[in-house]
């Protein structure tokens, strides 16, 4: 039995348009400027249709792509490791056989993300983060790739939260052909989709509603699809027909916010921050190009018999004015704009747009070794940058990245995709640490209070040696792993490590003992030489 009925989701669904009606407003107006192929979310979308495009400057439109790349190369890279797994109980991590499993289950969950449609999904979810404020991605199971994701468009979606700010709900208002109706559902999509495939309509559109939330009654004692956490329900509005009912383990939507208000339901994002800028440099831009044009192409002035209004003072226009003497002439009509000012005015709110949305973060993490700043220099101003971006890091991995790597996992787990974990593991939770360079530059300030200590520590070690007992230099190695992001296994096991230290005192022993035996010999070889020395000649 489902939580709701057709007609009680339909009428939750007609709220939440209502809700979201100033923010889709909002998120048209946004989109113009800075993702135009998504400006359809007030307005319906015609296939063929051009582009609104009385857009002048492409900055914000730039701006975005650089953060969807930045945040995809230095926070998801396919290319290398971005997270890892470990256990909160620091004993259980060294077990052998859990190291093993950890690292075995990493690799396996890396290869089902790259080899999945993962990362051309989570580039578009990067680009309606930086337009809307908000973004959708949806996680099914794949019998043949494991997993497989979908990047929802931002008209579609309408989010509920729980009582702790979470979404637990979405609403996902979307359209089929009656092809397409017929071939997921049969003849359960319903009487709409029914009778336009009997008369052959069959690209026919027709809306369906998909909803996904917490279920409230359930048997959990039964492990099927009607009796799952979260509940599964498609219906056909128009005639509020229940299409299919079933349910999933994990909440299959992830539904990251950018910034969020405390008991707002939506994001905002640097494109909503910047608006009033970029709206002001599209008019800006606009009246440069118009002033440019008519200092290549001004504007005529010619003599005539009578002045004809009225004046045109677009480029290349034609001015009739009256005689004023014999040898009148045609001349040009100059104005007194000053193109300088204006570029330098609109070069300001490029990089103000720009800052917005950490274009220049990006530039440095991609281009360290910057002719213009010194290493110390870059690294200042990449610690500056992230005081700004880390909660919106911080957000992105609890809203997005834990939540799509844990169902991930739960599906690998489920399909046998995944060892069994050692027993001493059941009751043995597991975590995920970010390595990425973005996560390690969150923990700049704590790399950098190291190496300060160890700078000081060394310091005054040169009048005082003995204070370099208090260094603990195998916790120092062991923390700066973790902060670098490198792979554990390049740190030798701690039976390793005590098995080589060992052999090495050994090795010292053994030469110093045969140093003291060859001094041993050197003396009693010149204590017999002495004698020999001290006997008469002739004995």
């Amino acid at each position: 039995m489902p939580s709701f009925t057709p007609t009680e989701l339909v009428k939750r669904l007609e709220t939440l348009e209502g809700e979201r009606q100033n923010y889709a407003s909002f998120w048209q107006d946004v989109s113009k400027y800075v993702i135009p192929r998504k400006a359809y979310i007030t307005r319906k979308k015609t296939p063929g249709t051009k582009y609104d495009y009385d857009v002048y400057d492409s900055t914000a439109m730039m701006a975005n792509i650089i953060l969807a790349a930045g945040l995809h190369s230095y926070l998801t890279n396919p290319n290398s490791r971005w997270f890892s797994l470990r256990v909160q109980n620091e004993e259980i991590n060294k077990d052998e056989n859990v190291k093993i499993w950890l690292a075995d289950t990493e690799e396996r969950l890396y290869n089902t993300l790259n080899a999945s449609n993962f990362n051309q999904q989570i580039h578009e979810l990067y680009l309606d983060l930086g337009a809307f404020g908000v973004a959708c991605m949806y996680e099914e199971e794949d019998p043949v790739d494991g997993v497989r994701f979908y990047s929802r468009d931002i008209a579609e979606i309408f989010l509920v939260e729980n009582e702790k700010e979470v979404v637990d709900t979405v609403f996902r208002k979307f359209s089929l052909t009656a092809k397409q109706a017929i071939d997921k559902w049969g003849e359960a999509a319903g009487e709409i989709a029914k009778s336009h495939f009997e008369k052959k309509q069959y690209e026919k559109k027709i809306d369906f509603v998909h909803y996904v939330g917490p279920r409230h009654q359930r048997k959990i004692d039964k492990d099927d699809a009607l009796n799952m956490e979260f509940e599964s329900i498609y219906i056909e509005p128009t005639k509020k027909h229940l299409v299919n009912e079933s349910g999933y383990r994990e909440f299959p939507y992830f539904t990251p916010r950018y910034n969020k208000n405390s008991g707002e339901v939506w994001g905002s994002s640097p494109g909503m921050v910047s608006y009033s800028d970029i709206k002001m440099l599209n008019d800006m831009v606009k009246v440069l190009i118009r002033a440019a044009q008519k200092v290549v192409d001004p504007p005529i002035v010619l003599p005539h018999d009578g002045f004809i209004l009225p004046i045109k003072y677009a480029p290349g226009a034609l001015n009739f004015r009256t005689k004023t003497s014999a040898n009148d002439k045609i001349e040009l009509l100059t104005g007194g704009g000053n193109i300088p000012v204006g570029l330098e005015i609109i070069n300001e709110y490029r990089q103000l747009i720009k800052k917005n949305y950490f274009v220049d973060l990006f530039l440095l993490l991609a281009d360290p070794a910057r002719k213009d700043m010194t290493a110390t220099e870059v690294m200042q101003r990449v610690e500056e940058k992230m005081l700004i971006l880390a909660p919106v890091l911080g957000r992105l991995m609890n809203e997005f990245l834990d939540p799509l790597i844990n169902r991930t996992f739960a599906i690998l787990m489920r399909t046998g995709r995944i060892q069994p974990p050692p027993e001493i593991l059941l009751n043995a939770p597991y975590e995920i640490e970010y390595i990425s360079p973005l996560a390690r530059s969150q923990k700049l300030d704590q790399m950098k209070s190291i190496n300060n200590f160890l700078a000081l520590v060394q310091q005054m070690s040169q009048s005082q040696p003995d204070v370099l007992d208090n260094v603990d230099a195998d916790e120092i190695v062991k923390d700066l792993q973790g902060l670098y992001g490198v792979n554990p296994k390049f740190l030798r096991d701690e039976d390793d490590v005590a098995l080589i230290r060992q052999q090495r005192a050994e090795q010292i022993a053994q030469q110093q003992k045969m140093n003291q035996l060859q001094q041993g010999a050197e003396i009693l070889n010149t204590g017999t030489q002495a004698e020999a020395n001290l006997k008469p000649k002739g004995e």
